[in-house]
């Protein structure tokens, strides 16, 4: 207990980190996994703007790098993060990397919502001459909002797991600092202290998009 006490500081710095690389990843993941799932349920077959070819592309894309496990994802990336961030270890590496992974993720989250939108009210609307644009903004992502808000929420939640195995190679967070003075230091109760804080933030997170996603469902 006495270590835990002496190394408060290096937590409340690690959580701060962890908040920092998990909320830069969703806002990036998330406005790219929206652009994609936004194309990808667009072009479909008899969508507002179908496009097999495009489609088609986009799939194989998403089906190609969404199943690739986290931990060899960073690797597989880390070329690439060097060439676009300058650098394939620490914060700013990683940020882009989860973000990265993040977006596969994120569009078929954003698809499979919005196909859950009545195709009748689409009809609807293309009926009395709304354009493609309109009908993405004032009607689609409107209806498909409260399922969107608890799917982004169960989004920040694998983020933060993400964030967690990206201490292994060098970010900072509350899971390096769990390897670095709990498991490495066979101190449990550092590394419970970690996990705990972890558990809040979720818990957190997960009642708020609840609460959100309630309000907008009751509108």
């Amino acid at each position: 207990m006495d270590s835990l006490v002496q190394l408060l500081p290096e937590l409340w710095k690690a959580t701060y980190e962890t908040l920092y690389i998990v909320g830069l990843t969703l806002l990036f993941g998330g406005i790219g996994g929206l652009l994609l799932g936004l194309g990808l349920y667009v072009t479909r077959r008899g969508s507002i703007l179908q496009s097999p070819v495009v489609f088609g592309v986009l799939n194989v894309l998403v089906n190609t790098f969404r199943p690739i496990p986290f931990i060899i994802f960073i690797a597989a990336a880390q070329p690439l993060a060097r060439l676009v961030v300058g650098t394939g270890i620490g914060n700013t590496a990683i940020i882009f990397t989860l973000s990265l992974a993040a977006t596969f993720g994120i569009s078929r989250i954003v698809e499979q919502n919005l196909l859950t939108v009545q195709p009748g009210v689409i009809e609807a609307a293309r009926s009395v001459g709304a354009g493609p644009l309109r009908i993405i903004f004032t009607l689609l992502l409107p209806e498909a909002l409260g399922p969107l808000i608890l799917g982004y929420t169960f989004v920040f939640v694998a983020i933060v797991d993400m964030s967690a195995v990206a201490g292994i190679v060098g970010a900072g967070g509350l899971g390096n600092f769990a390897i670095l003075y709990g498991y490495r230091q066979f101190n449990p109760v550092v590394t419970w202290a970690a996990v705990i804080i972890i558990i809040v933030l979720v818990q957190v997170m997960q009642a708020l998009g609840n609460v959100l996603a309630r309000r907008v469902l009751r509108r």
